[in-house]
C-alpha cells in the first residue's frame, strides 16, 4: 500500500509540554518531528511541500501514522490529519514505480 498523509497541529499546545506558552503552535516543528518517526520506520518514503508518502502493509503504515500524529498533537490542542491510500495487494517499489512509469508516458508522448 502506498499511503499519503498530512498532519498539522493547530490551536494552542498543552500545558507541560515542550511547546507550551508559544503564542502559536510552530507547524515546521511539529511536521519536522512527524518526519522524523516517519524516516525512523525504515518504510520506504518520500516528503514533499505537501504530504509525506510511505509505502508497506497496511498495519506498519498506520502504525507509523498513528505515532506520527500522536507527536504532532503536542504542539496544539488539536490535530487535522488528511490520509490518501493506494491499496494495491501483491505490489511493492510503487513509490518509485509509479513515477518512472508515468515519466516513460511522458516520454513517449514527446517522441
Amino acid at each position: 500500500m502506498l499511503l499519503a498523509f498530512s498532519v498539522a497541529p493547530s490551536g494552542q499546545p498543552a500545558e507541560g509540554t515542550a511547546a507550551a506558552g508559544a503564542a502559536d503552535a510552530s507547524v515546521h516543528d511539529a511536521v519536522a518531528e512527524a518526519v522524523r518517526i516517519v524516516r525512523d520506520s525504515g518504510l520506504p518514503n518520500r516528503t514533499d511541500s505537501m504530504f509525506t508518502t510511505i509505502e508497506g502493509e497496511w498495519d506498519e503504515v498506520f502504525d507509523v501514522v498513528k505515532r506520527a500524529t500522536e507527536a504532532v498533537g503536542k504542539y496544539g490542542s488539536r490535530v487535522s490529519l488528511v490520509i490518501k491510500a493506494d491499496i494495491r495487494p501483491g505490489y511493492s517499489g510503487e513509490l518509485t514505480g509509479k513515477v518512472e512509469r508515468l515519466e516513460d508516458a511522458i516520454s513517449a508522448q514527446e517522441s
